[in-house]
């Protein structure tokens, strides 16, 4: 039986993007099946390749010029290495962009016009490409000029005041663990070019996209940013609480910490039963959510005295079946050993030819299809892994192509033989 291909296979994706947002677009674009051409700068490459350690080891344990940071948002591509500031260079990338149904490219504002890579230089190659740009502040505004980066759109778009402990606890504003709104991004970016995709369809003409870190940013503050427009009221750090559920937090177990997250009355019943006091539901100040909320201290600390009576696998074993949501807080570690993480395939091992192992893992896409599915068919390529095979594609000659790489407007492959 043949095996499913990816949805997007046959899409070809022009990417001249770098750190995390546009890859993280492209490397999904790439699992899902399209053809990624990754433009590198000759002799750097994207900077998440030396963002380290860790570093993907060689045979002695040495670390290579592979980062983590970099694995994780660059499987499924191609890289092509060359010189943007070399006419040689641009051609290249035009010839790509003839061929391509996406570029996306995270330059700073004006950057790409400046070297002739802009929507408006490549639609006049492909009327039918879908562009998509991506910078910190959006190509219009005050503060378009500015460069963007994770952890300023997290400061400035409002989700570090939400996040850690609150005030009265010495608690300060705190970014987000990864670098979530550079992600985040990625996966409106993503949204917005198979949406544009379909457009096409319908009218034959691509068109380019502009999204921005902070726009985005301050989309995904979701509830809270709605009850800020709804109130005028500004929300404030609740460390593991729930501004709006009670109980809804990490609480002490006999033998350590685990999050509790009761979303309704009767839960809450199901909760103090089997903590061996259910008369404490019907207290009036814990008889509704409502109450909870108005009376959040007092309902924290009656819950969390009960929480202390049992063991976290005690809570487990009796909150699981009773349909009381309650879980461990793992680290890292911990949340790829779960057996469920293992059978919905969390982790991905690939053969990788820099490794000393052979291998590299990296983690696994969340989508599964019933019909088609996710694929995983390149590792992370090495910087100009694919430079020659890409040349060779767009038409150049052996002879060609030498002259590019000793005139330094490309650079070949560094793999391993």
């Amino acid at each position: 039986m043949d095996t499913p291909s990816g949805p997007l296979e046959g899409l070809l994706v022009l990417d001249m993007s770098r750190i995390l947002a546009g890859p993280t677009a492209t490397q999904l674009l790439g699992d899902l099946g399209a053809d990624v051409i990754k433009i590198e700068r000759a002799g750097v490459g994207d900077d998440t390749r030396r963002w380290g350690p860790p570093f993907v080891p060689d045979e002695t344990g040495s670390p290579t010029t592979e980062s983590a940071y970099y694995l994780a948002a660059n499987r499924n591509k191609r890289s092509i290495a060359l010189d943007l500031a070399a006419p040689e260079g641009v051609e290249i990338i035009h010839r790509i962009a003839a061929k391509a149904d996406i570029a996306i490219e995270n330059f700073k504002v004006g950057d790409a016009a400046r070297y002739g890579v802009d929507y408006a230089a490549l639609s006049k190659i492909n009327p039918g490409i879908i562009f998509a740009s991506i910078t910190g502040y959006g190509q219009t505004g005050p503060l378009a000029s500015l460069a963007g980066y994770d952890v300023l759109a997290q400061a400035r778009g409002g989700i570090m005041s939400v996040t850690g402990e609150p005030e009265e606890k010495g608690g300060t504003p705190e970014k987000v663990g990864v670098g979530i709104a550079d992600i985040m991004t990625g996966m409106y970016t993503t949204v917005a070019m198979l949406a544009a995709l379909e457009g096409r369809r319908k009218t034959g003409r691509g068109q380019a996209i502009d999204l921005s870190l902070f726009d985005c940013q301050l989309a995904w503050l979701a509830n809270l940013g709605t009850a800020h427009l709804l109130t005028g009221k500004t929300p404030h750090r609740m460390g593991n609480g729930h501004p709006t559920i009670v109980p809804y937090n990490a609480f002490d177990a006999a033998d350590g910490q685990f999050m509790l997250a009761v979303g309704n009355n009767r839960q809450f019943q199901r909760f103090c039963e089997i903590g061996g006091e259910p008369e404490v539901a019907q207290d009036p100040r814990f008889a509704t959510n409502a109450a909870r909320v108005a009376n959040r201290e007092a309902c924290e600390a009656v819950v969390n005295r009960i929480a202390g009576t049992k063991t976290k696998a005690e809570w487990a074993a009796a909150l699981d079946p009773a349909g009381v949501p309650a879980g461990p807080i793992n680290t890292v570690a911990e949340a790829f050993a779960e057996p469920q993480a293992i059978a919905r395939g969390a982790r991905v091992s690939q053969p990788y030819a820099h490794s000393g192992s052979g291998t590299v893992e990296t983690i696994g896409n969340p989508i599964k299809y019933s019909d088609t599915r996710v694929t995983y068919r390149r590792p992370p390529p090495v910087r100009g892994e694919h430079t020659h095979e890409i040349l060779g594609d767009l038409g150049y000659s052996e002879s060609q192509i030498a002259d590019l790489a000793e005139r330094g407007v490309v650079e070949l492959s560094r793999v391993p033989a």
